[in-house]
């Protein structure tokens, strides 16, 4: 009844705001918002008597542009001024008139139209379009031209734009990036349209499931690069002639002043096959390349691959290449489908809205994402610049082949992604990296903590708009998506989901597809039913835990939804998922056998299992739940993992660590069983189970922040864990040694230096003081910069911060900069928490807005200073990131470290009356941390306290 009121109330704020066109729109698409949730919320038994169906269906569709013209081809021509940081063009779309109508709807925000024309065979002469023959609609971002004649149905027809803009520095759209050259700041210009801004860059129908195809045309300063989707077909430089012989030639001659002797070129690509226009992409600027190629394995063509740079950067694009060179062959022979276009390149940005962008045959992302040191890059550089190159590739075929319908369901091709490119594929190029054990601590991680709140969504959600589309890539579509994918795939096998995937991507070629036809095809490919098995996976929000009583010959297993909160409330406890139980059993001769035929789809069910022997669920930790034992059957379960040939797989030791945190903090077990557990491992030497304890200790100080003798022996615990590794590995790396104990020795170095270990703290000063006094950093090991930088700052003073704060500016690589950027941040001292602040308002760059925010909430003695601080400059975060929608990270970022209902109240207060329609997950998401956080603290302080006096008299 909440929704009812709540329609109400909005209709009746907009009929007072009738002088307030803006206003009442917005509020408007608001109320068909909830009145279409209503639609799918109401019980059958509760007719609609408020609202129609149509009206439901309004509601719906209003924000999809009307079906009755469809774009079949785009003739486009963009001139970029670099000198003048503007672009102007025009562009031609094919149409084809499906319904006879009056009116053409397309989508167009913040440029300047002219000269719009419109021709087709139907009509005795061209239509000349008016500015007052044009109405726009910023809000729904688009325009609508009203015609003075029909177009019939079944007929085609030509609508031509002129078009210009600045090019701004907004991280979407067509915007400029700035880069140092000579002492002087120069400008380069790039596409970044994902979502919904290829609207910003030139009139179009920017929807995914409208493809079209493109002849791509660029006007730019002679001296500059021409990049685009597809490889260039001729390129010419222009020359003023009273008798123009081509479109563009007659084009520039109205728009290029007498007199002037500018040298311009023209530069015409090849035509593109059908393409949805937010993997539309072109960029002009004063590139260099590195260049490789691959042969196919499918049909033995060569196809070059090139990565673009700017000429200070270029050098360090190597690995990045090298990583597409061996990639793409493996993708062809997974997929069975040859990579379709000519050409794949790569171009490397200073300033980018996220990590990368997978536009067709043109990858753009930012300078971590693809720059490694060719001498000193360290390992987790080159782990993430993988895991980027082969997401991105993965996009290739999934979503760029066959893409989505509608953003509703973006996980189709981000949770892919994840899971294939930077999981499987990237798997097969370092199999020494472990990466399919690793998703169990990382992608699956983030996927359950995510859903682990009231707060979050399904992964198929109702998606009307744009500030909803941006707000979905999120963990959800990227995390969970993988997560539920790998769950399928361990259940039918991983060749037989992998071949589902190739027939599903071969029967949607050049097309859009939904969640059912990749059901489809990986049922095909196993002879399962898959839609049984996985639709509420997708549809539904959340995810279960699954407790385990033990009975005379068997298990009953039952089967809620699980929150970080507790246990949900029945309202909240509807859904009734199909889960693998995958039942690991050991018989009488210690050999381990897995069941994976036993489905719990209802509430209860009876599973026989001898009880007897030892025995596990969730093999592996394939699936997406939690499993709570009673805790006789949790210690005989840890008494196995901890012995040495442990018939639990690393993936399934990594998930009882994993279950045994978070159930603690929803309230099943004790805070102090956690340590307990650890406790029993420390004789663990695999490195993942020690990344993931230390995890497990981080979290908990972090929880606890405010309670100095609960965090002081919880810093001492870690010492006492990750001391004695530092001093059995030693602080010197070798090339050659096993990349297991590298990272181990690493791990090792950073918990008991943030734990404050004074031995390996004393060292990390020095080789800081050294890097200092010398000028040469070199004596830094790659691995250690951040936890060096990091530390000089926390123990150090103005010095130490002015040095860190200079190597922003300085850092031969983006990895290094961004290490400091983090590391300004951790300061103790307010006046330098006040001008790290400063340096964060007045000269960081927008896309690294979220680096700085890191690094002050990773700090506790920072944490209310940056809540603090975001709510006193909030109007101008706002307005920075007004265009690249990242304000929701800034939130998170801001709040949800924090561990007080008294926190809590405030920041509800601080967003109370605010326009948080852009991130309203986020703050829902914060706010609802900070209760789970808040909770625990009241809950099992006293736990851990005890807990600790009790291992002090041993």
């Amino acid at each position: 009844m909440m929704l009812h009121a709540q329609v109400y109330r909005l209709h009746r704020t907009a009929s007072t705001l009738r002088r307030t066109s803006t206003a009442v729109g917005s509020l408007e698409r608001l109320c068909s918002c909830i009145v279409y949730k209503l639609a799918e919320t109401w019980p059958p038994q509760h007719p609609s008597a408020l609202f129609s169906g149509k009206m439901v269906d309004d509601a719906k569709d209003r924000y999809r542009l009307p079906t009755n013209v469809r774009p079949r081809h785009y003739d486009l021509t963009v001139r970029t001024d670099l000198e003048e940081l503007k672009f102007d063009g025009y562009v031609t779309v094919h149409l084809d008139i499906l319904e006879e109508t009056r009116t053409i709807q397309f989508h167009v925000l913040k440029l300047k139209l002219e000269q719009a024309k419109l021709t087709s065979p139907s009509l005795n002469g061209p239509i000349v379009q008016h500015g007052s023959e044009i109405t726009f609609d910023e809000d729904d971002e688009r325009a609508t031209m009203n015609l003075s004649t029909t177009l019939p149905a079944g007929t085609t027809a030509e609508l031509r734009f002129e078009f210009e803009s600045e090019l701004l520095g907004s991280l979407t759209g067509y915007y400029r990036s700035s880069w140092e050259c000579q002492g002087k700041t120069s400008y380069y210009a790039l596409t970044h349209f994902e979502p919904t801004a290829a609207r910003r860059a030139f009139p179009c129908w920017d929807e995914p499931a409208l493809k079209a195809t493109y002849t791509m045309q660029m006007v730019s300063r002679a001296h500059t690069v021409n990049l685009a989707n597809m490889s260039v077909h001729s390129e010419s430089i222009y020359a003023p002639h009273p008798d123009p012989d081509s479109d563009v030639a007659a084009w520039l001659s109205q728009k290029l002043p007498e007199g002037r002797h500018e040298m311009w070129k023209v530069t015409t690509f090849q035509k593109t096959p059908l393409i949805s226009t937010y993997i539309v992409a072109w960029a002009n600027g004063p590139f260099s390349f590195l260049e490789a190629a691959y042969t196919s394995p499918l049909t033995s063509k060569t196809c070059p691959l090139r990565i673009y740079a700017t000429p200070d950067l270029v050098h360090q694009a190597q690995f990045a290449l090298d990583i597409a060179r061996r990639a793409m062959p493996i993708y062809e022979q997974v997929f069975d489908i040859e990579y379709p276009l000519p050409k794949l390149d790569f171009l490397v940005a200073n300033d980018f809205n996220i990590g990368a962008m997978e536009n067709w045959g043109l990858i753009t992302g930012r300078t971590t994402a693809f720059l490694v040191d060719p001498l000193r890059g360290k390992l987790l550089d080159k782990k993430g610049v993988t895991y980027t190159v082969c997401h991105e590739i993965a996009h290739m075929w999934f979503g760029n082949i066959t893409t989505m319908d509608w953003w509703d369901t973006v996980y189709l091709k981000e949770g892919f992604a994840r899971l294939v490119g930077e999981t499987i594929i990237a798997g097969k190029l370092f199999p020494e990296w472990r990466l399919r054990q690793g998703f169990v601590r990382s992608e699956m991680v983030a996927a359950m903590r995510a859903d682990a709140k009231l707060s979050s969504h399904p992964i198929e959600v109702e998606c009307p708009d744009a500030k909803m589309a941006n707000q979905i890539f999120d963990a959800m579509s990227y995390d969970k998506g993988a997560t539920i994918l790998r769950m399928l795939s361990g259940y039918v096998t991983e060749e037989k989901f992998l071949k589902g995937a190739s027939l599903y991507l071969k029967k949607h070629l050049y097309g859009n597809a939904v969640t059912k036809d990749l059901w489809r095809g990986v049922a095909e490919a196993s002879g399962m039913d898959v839609p049984r098995i996985m639709d509420n996976w997708v549809k539904k929000t959340g995810f279960p835990i699954v407790q385990v009583t033990e009975l005379d010959g068997g298990i009953r297993v039952r089967q809620d939804r699980f929150l970080e909160t507790g246990p949900a409330d029945p309202k909240d406890n509807e859904t009734i998922w199909s889960i693998p139980l995958t039942i690991l059993a050991i018989d009488g001769g210690g050999k381990a056998s897995v069941d994976r035929a036993v489905l719990l789809d209802e509430r209860e069910k009876v599973v026989s299992v001898d009880t007897s022997k030892p025995f596990k669920l969730n093999a592996g930790t394939i699936g997406m739940y939690r499993v709570l034992y009673g805790p006789e059957r949790l210690a005989k379960i840890a008494q196995e993992a901890a012995k040495r040939n442990s018939v639990f797989s690393l993936e399934d030791r990594l998930g009882l660590l994993l279950d045994a945190l978070v159930l603690s903090k929803a309230g099943y077990s004790l805070a102090s069983s956690v340590l307990t557990l650890y406790n029993i491992l420390r004789d663990e030497e695999d490195r993942m189970i020690w990344l993931t304890m230390a995890d497990g200790i981080s979290e908990m100080s972090s929880v606890w922040f405010e309670q100095g003798d609960i965090v002081e022996n919880l810093d001492k615990f870690c010492r006492d864990l990750f001391g004695p590794i530092v001093k059995r590995l030693g602080t010197d790396y070798s090339e050659d040694e096993d990349i297991e104990v590298r990272q181990l020795r690493t791990a090792a170095i950073q918990r008991a230096a943030r734990a404050g270990d004074s031995h390996v703290v004393d060292h990390i000063l020095s080789l800081f003081n050294k890097a200092t006094a010398t000028g040469d950093d070199t004596c830094i090991p790659p691995d250690l910069v951040t936890i060096t930088y990091e530390i000089a700052v926390k123990y150090g003073g103005r010095k130490e911060w002015d040095v860190v704060e200079g190597i922003i500016t300085t850092a031969k690589t983006p990895q290094v900069k961004r290490a400091a950027m983090v590391a300004l941040g951790a300061t103790r001292d307010r006046d330098l928490q006040e001008e790290t602040w400063s340096y964060i308002m007045t000269k960081a760059r927008d896309q690294d807005l979220y680096s700085y925010f890191a690094g002050l909430q990773g700090n506790p003695t920072a944490r209310h200073f940056l809540a603090e601080k975001f709510k006193a400059d909030y109007d101008t975060l706002h307005t920075r990131t007004a265009h690249n929608f990242r304000l929701q990270h800034l939130v998170w970022f801001s709040f949800t470290m924090l561990s007080s209902m008294k926190d809590y109240e405030e920041t509800a207060a601080f967003f109370k009356d605010r326009d948080t329609s852009t991130f309203s997950m986020s703050r829902d998401q914060a706010l609802e941390s900070i209760e789970a956080r808040a909770a625990w603290v009241e809950r099992s302080s006293e736990d851990l306290r005890q807990w600790f006096e009790k291992m002090a008299e041993e």
